[in-house]
């Protein structure tokens, strides 16, 4: 079998090729891959050319959300054997030599590099092919009973139990989510699993506020203003990256409160309601990508510890990725949409 990649060229030019067999560095394994996941940065590349700051300036493999088998180990002997099934944790750590980071947060890292990114040149290729070369160390082993399916969500699940952390413990407390996306929706599951005493969501489409509510939590209307300034939330996790979603996190945090900016708004100045900020003494916490949650969330997803019913909505064959990537662009009818790699026999 041929192993074709998913390769974003330019705006509006997504390409299903052939690729070419991989050539592994001494510390890279060959993994099979099963299902990827379809992330917005994913779509931003294939309809902008950019994701953020991140231009395409040569073609680019996508994806960074990815799980399959271990082909062949690493020559030098580091990470899992082949047969081995595991998740990819997509992010190599580099500092720039001028910027300092916490070395407990391999995230804030400023000159790192993520699977499937242009941000630097040459691009880090990604993980949506039907096999790849891949740092050992980037290979965790899935827990026993886990599917690829399941695995294929540990990124993202990793990003919105991040994201909850930073608020702190939220056990017994009022949560709620603005934008009920697969992130949005991950973090519902998070926040349940954490022992939220209630769990609200927002969004603008029916579909999500329908599986917001298999996954209990109570789904509202994004334009419904009155009940979102009514949720009087401890903890507001924003994960529309918009500026109406913004508005409307500060309005639903209660005094207080916590305030996780998830969702990635644009470049530049972004308007808030800052005085209200100031007099309900909320806290406006950043959240970028994730550090040390990895294994427990695929731990989590494993025991079934953290619901995630009914998040994927599609799954779709790798060579139809175009017709993938325009359901997974339309909120209106799709959450999380999966590429089938055809290795997950």
């Amino acid at each position: 079998m041929g192993n074709i990649g998913v390769v974003a060229h330019a705006a509006g030019d997504l390409r299903v090729e052939e690729l070419g067999e991989p050539r592994p560095a001494a510390d890279e394994a060959i993994v099979e891959i099963a299902y990827g996941g379809v992330c917005g940065s994913d779509l931003h590349y294939w309809r902008h050319g950019a994701a953020g700051a991140s231009v395409l300036r040569e073609p680019l493999v996508l994806g960074h959300e990815v799980a399959g088998t271990v082909l062949a180990p690493a020559a030098d002997g580091s990470g899992p054997a082949a047969g081995t099934r595991v998740a990819v944790h997509p992010l190599t750590a580099h500092g720039d030599g001028a910027t300092p980071w916490p070395a407990s947060r391999p995230n804030l890292a400023p000159a790192s590099t993520y699977l499937g990114s242009a941000m630097h040149l040459p691009h880090t290729q990604g993980g949506f092919a039907r096999r790849v070369a891949l740092p050992a160390r980037m290979l965790h082993a899935l827990p026993d009973g886990l599917s690829f399916e399941r695995a294929a969500l540990a990124e993202p699940a990793a990003v919105a139990w991040h994201g909850l952390e930073r608020a702190g413990a939220v056990r017994g407390k009022r949560v709620a989510v603005i934008g009920a996306g697969p992130i949005g929706q991950l973090v519902i599951a998070v926040a349940r699993h954490h022992g939220a005493a209630e769990v609200a969501a927002t969004d603008l489409h029916d579909l999500p506020r329908r599986l917001a509510e298999r996954n209990g939590a109570r789904a509202i209307d994004a334009t419904d203003a009155e009940a979102i300034a009514a949720l009087h939330a401890d903890v507001v996790v924003e994960s529309s990256g918009t500026v109406p979603g913004l508005a409307s996190a500060i309005q639903a945090a209660g005094r207080g409160g916590t305030v996780v900016l998830l969702g990635l708004q644009k470049a530049g100045d972004v308007p808030a309601a800052l005085a209200t900020a100031i007099t309900r003494e909320l806290a406006l916490v950043g959240s970028f990508r994730f550090a040390g949650e990895f294994d427990a969330v695929l731990d989590a997803l494993a025991d079934g510890s953290l619901a995630v019913d009914g998040i994927v909505t599609d799954v779709l064959p790798a060579d139809r990725a175009e017709e993938a990537f325009e359901v997974a662009a339309d909120a209106s009818r799709s959450s999380k949409v999966l590429l089938d790699f055809g290795a997950a026999a």
